[in-house]
Parts: structure tokens; C-alpha cells; sequence
């Protein structure tokens, strides 16, 4: 696999890009990403039970619709909390989208993030669709314009792309995210938007994301809220010319190891981009009884707020890991626990067989003021390991979260 500069245009047949319509100010709020053949897809969506009309309707295109073709997608207003006005603009984005690129209704995914509770200007959308069928483009550029388009609170685009080769054709991932608050386990505030060149059938497709988020999305967390308009999705278009890829096929590893990978480093760049974030975590839990133990006991500690607070003073609270640990829900034993903290600055043990240790508390602070801190639990019941990313919660937040709307 090779990491090569690109986002969702990086794969053969794909267009995209970015404009601005007015729905916020001043900057790109609409893109669309178009497939000059049929795809198959895939899709998975927020487990809150307040979902935003896009993923009504895109919910149903993907148990419904053999096929998808386009995605498009507005910023600064999320269509959510709006009843059935709501799911007709949804609707009705999905139905110009496809008049306008001489598609079919249903092949057209629709996704939206901002502010919940307000309808779509869709006099502004409906121009902006028709402004950025205009300029898609394959190139480098079409698809950065497209990232920024998706962007609410969000400081920087999400992109990355990888190529490998099978059955001696390059295939290439590429994606593009965004999402910066209300993150949390069981995806977030997010929207992730990957293509591939790659054949592969519409079901294999569906399980393969759905593994995927496993360890990705749903191991990250920046607020504890889980939004309304989740979304993740993936559109296959073939054009590599490879076999179609499914669990028989001899370099199936190599390619579910790239698609990890580029669902991973956009999870990750998600919670770098955290609202008013000043450290990256990542917690690795080993020794566990399980795998969904370990990720369990992760996610419990990058979750908690006074493990977040407690990183964003740099101090070394163990105990508050500890505490989070016990909460999670995942049996272990509390005596078996070594715990360390490790960042450029060094790395640190603090507690040793569950007992705490008489350590540096200097050293310690100097660790834990670097940008990115890693926390490490070896547990003495088992093989399972499981990592969480998250960031620290910071006065910053609080200001940006307290006036959204105004």
C-alpha cells in the first residue's frame, strides 16, 4: 500500500468539488461527488434515534437501490428536526441532483451538517446544485474544494488517499470527512465519504464498512454527544479493471488493510480537529479478556470528562483512569493494572499491579504537555487489545459550543 496525496477524486472515474450557495457565509457550503459509471455502495448511520431526513432517505437507498451514481452534500444547515418538509427537501436535492447529471433519483446519496432544526433554503441549494455540476472535475482540486464544502466548525480538511495493486491493476481508496464536535463512540458529528476504483459487490461492501467502523469511528470521541446526521459512505465503481474483491479473493487481506487504514487516519484527523482540542490521546488497552473488552475499557477512559479535563491541565490523575475503567462495563481485574503515559517527551509508569508508583510528577507533567499524548493499560486477563482516540475538553469548547447559532 502507498499513502499518496489525494481525496475522493484519487480513484479512476471520479469528479468532485465545492461551492458556495449561501446557506452559510461567506464560505463553500454545497459539494458533489459523481461517478461516471454505476456503483456499488455502501453506508452506515448515526444510532440516534432522532435521524436528519438525509439519512432517512439515504437509509433507504442503500437497502433498497442496486445501485449509486453521485453524493451530494450541504453545510450550515443539517435538515434534522425538521418533520416532513424535511424529507421532501431531501428528497428533493437527490431528485434535481439526478436531473442535473442525468441520473436517477435513486442513485443519488444526500447528506447534510449544521445547525439542527431550521429548513433548507432550498432555493440556495437548488442553485448551488446546478453551479457545482458545472465545475466537477477529477482533478486534485475538485476534490480539496469539495472537503471544505463539507466543513462546519471544522479548522482543516479531512482528505487521504492510498493505491495498491491487484490482480496487477492499481487500485485506488480515496476519502474525505469532516466533523469536529459532538464526537463520541458509535460515530460522532461526522460525515465520511470514501471511493474506490475497486470491484467489489454491494454486500461484501456493506459488511467490510461495517468491520471497519468497529475499530475506527466508533472508537473515537470528542464530546460524549452523538449527532443526528452520522454518516458514513462508500461508493466502488470497478473502473481499476480488477477481479471483483471479496474474502476468497487472494489479496483480500491487502485491500480491507488499506480500507481500515483510510477509515483510521480520517477518524483520527477528526478528533486532531476537535473543538477547542489542544491535545491529541490515544488510549491502548492490552491484556484484556477480549477484544470488545479492551475497546470497551478504551473507550470508557477517552470518553470520560474528567479524564479530558484532567489532560488538558497536564496532570498526571491517574486515578480518574482508573475510575473510568471500572465504570465501562468490561470486567477486569483492578490489581492487574499497569498503567503508563508516553509522549515525544518520554514515557512514564504510574501504576504498577493496580498499586500506585512514588514516579517523577515533573517528568510527568513535561509528558503530558507535548500535543500528542498516548495512555497504555496492560491488564493480566487475556490477549484483547483495543485503541480509542479522543482530545482533551478545554475552556475553548465551552465558548465555541455556547454561541453556534449566534
Amino acid at each position: 500500500m502507498q499513502i499518496i496525496d489525494g481525496g475522493v477524486t484519487a480513484a479512476l472515474g471520479f469528479s468532485a468539488n465545492g461551492v458556495a450557495c449561501g446557506v452559510k457565509k461567506r464560505k463553500k457550503d454545497l459539494a458533489l461527488v459523481h461517478s461516471e459509471v454505476p456503483c456499488s455502495f455502501a453506508g452506515s448511520f448515526t444510532t440516534n434515534l432522532v435521524k436528519a431526513a438525509p439519512v432517512l432517505w439515504d437509509q433507504k437507498l442503500v437497502s433498497s437501490s442496486p445501485q449509486a451514481r453521485a453524493i451530494v452534500i450541504n453545510s450550515g444547515n443539517a435538515n434534522a428536526c425538521t418533520a416532513s418538509q424535511g424529507e421532501r427537501d431531501a428528497e428533493a436535492m437527490a431528485v434535481h441532483t439526478a436531473k442535473t447529471l442525468g441520473l436517477l433519483p435513486e442513485e443519488v446519496l444526500v447528506c447534510s451538517t449544521g445547525i439542527i432544526g431550521l429548513p433548507l433554503p432550498m432555493d440556495k441549494i437548488v442553485t448551488g446544485i446546478d453551479a457545482c455540476a458545472k465545475v466537477l472535475a477529477s482533478s486534485r482540486e475538485g476534490a480539496r474544494e469539495a472537503a471544505k464544502a463539507i466543513l462546519t466548525t471544522d479548522t482543516f480538511t479531512k482528505e487521504i488517499a492510498v493505491s495498491l495493486e491487484i490482480d496487477g491493476k492499481q487500485v485506488t481508496i480515496g476519502g474525505m470527512a469532516k466533523g469536529s464536535g459532538m464526537i463520541h463512540p458509535n460515530m460522532a458529528t461526522m460525515l465520511s465519504f470514501i471511493t474506490t476504483d475497486a470491484t467489489i459487490d454491494k454486500a461484501v461492501l456493506q459488511a467490510l464498512l461495517g468491520s471497519s467502523i468497529r475499530d475506527t469511528y466508533n472508537m473515537i470521541s470528542v464530546d460524549g454527544d452523538t449527532s443526528t446526521n452520522d454518516t458514513v459512505l462508500v461508493l466502488a465503481n470497478g473502473k481499476s479493471g480488477c477481479n471483483a474483491l471479496s474474502p476468497s479473493h487472494s489479496q483480500w487481506e491487502a485491500f480491507t488493510q488499506a480500507f481500515l487504514y483510510v477509515h483510521k487516519e480520517l477518524a483520527k484527523a477528526i478528533v486532531r480537529d476537535g473543538e477547542g482540542a489542544g491535545k491529541f490521546l490515544e488510549v491502548t488497552v492490552k491484556g484484556a479478556k477480549d477484544k470488545q473488552s479492551a475497546q470497551t475499557l478504551a473507550r470508557s477512559i477517552i470518553s470520560s470528562n474528567l479524564v479530558k479535563t484532567a489532560f488538558f491541565g497536564s496532570d498526571a490523575n491517574w486515578g480518574r483512569i482508573l475510575c473510568a475503567m471500572g465504570y465501562s462495563g468490561a470486567c477486569f481485574d483492578p490489581n492487574g493494572v499497569d498503567l503508563f503515559f508516553s509522549s515525544s517527551k518520554g514515557t512514564i509508569q504510574v501504576v504498577a499491579g493496580g498499586s500506585p508508583l512514588d514516579f517523577d510528577e515533573h517528568m510527568a507533567k513535561g509528558i503530558l504537555l507535548e500535543r500528542d499524548v498516548q495512555t497504555l493499560a496492560i491488564l493480566g486477563d487475556g490477549e484483547g487489545e483495543g485503541t480509542a482516540w479522543g482530545c482533551d475538553l478545554s475552556y475553548e469548547y465551552v465558548r465555541i459550543n455556547g454561541d453556534y447559532r449566534s
